[in-house]
């Protein structure tokens, strides 16, 4: 194996076959040693976060594929913290997307003139470009044009896959008493036809979600989710 990527959270690695091999770690985001979906610095290390990360990443990626949605998922190996992908370009130097159900984090630090916190939110969408050194960085549909990363075209194709995918976490975990406030997307062009299908992951480390008043972090998310 080729490693083509070292990530905050996780290891790429080429494969012989021309896929991808994604090595989990056990490094989440955050600030000052508190965890932060939202956050583009690995903020701590929790044990066991790279195995909970994937379990549940592989949970919803299976759910999602039922349903028809293009992913860049192919199959799985828990023992060993890893995921085998389908080769993907990003837009760009990589974007991520943000479905947001509640107004938290930095949507109500932008917006609390205008909204209280924990108002009910109705799917909505922000795109920000991977970029550390700028604080990833909002952008629009008109911006990610002009500078060439999508067409306007692709961002429309993107923000109705995010609200599908949205649905469907929504959806999962609801039927274990928990609430999805947001959870962040990242997207690729897959195969020849460079159709848009959900990349990296989708684990407690992409997500806030509540059990009435109670925050629910990572790891306890994946237990909730997967062992009751």
């Amino acid at each position: 194996m080729e490693l083509v990527y070292t990530g905050k959270t996780k290891n790429v690695y080429k494969l012989e076959d021309g896929n991808y091999l994604l090595k989990f770690k056990d490094d989440v985001t955050g600030e000052n040693g508190v965890f932060d979906p939202g956050a583009n610095t690995v903020g701590l290390s929790i044990e066991g976060a790279g195995k909970a990360g994937l379990r549940l990443t592989t949970f919803f990626f299976e759910k999602i594929n039922e349903k028809g949605i293009p992913t860049h998922f192919v199959s799985a190996d828990i023992d060993n913290n890893t995921m085998t992908v389908l080769p993907a370009t990003l837009f760009g130097q990589g974007v991520e997307v943000i479905c947001r159900y509640r107004a938290v984090g930095s949507f109500l630090k932008r917006y609390g003139r205008y909204v209280t916190e924990g108002q009910e939110l109705d799917a909505y969408v922000e795109v920000t470009l991977k970029d550390d050194d700028r604080n990833d960085p909002l952008i629009t549909d008109d911006g990610l044009a002009m500078l060439g990363i999508m067409t306007l075209e692709e961002y429309k194709t993107l923000t109705e896959l995010t609200k599908k995918i949205g649905a469907v976490v929504k959806e999962e975990l609801a039927k274990k008493g928990l609430e999805l406030y947001d959870i962040k997307f990242e997207f690729g062009r897959v195969g020849e036809d460079k159709h848009i299908a959900l990349i990296d992951e989708i684990s407690g480390g992409n997500m806030r979600a509540f059990k009435g008043p109670e925050y629910i972090e990572p790891l306890k998310l994946e237990q909730l989710m997967l062992n009751e």
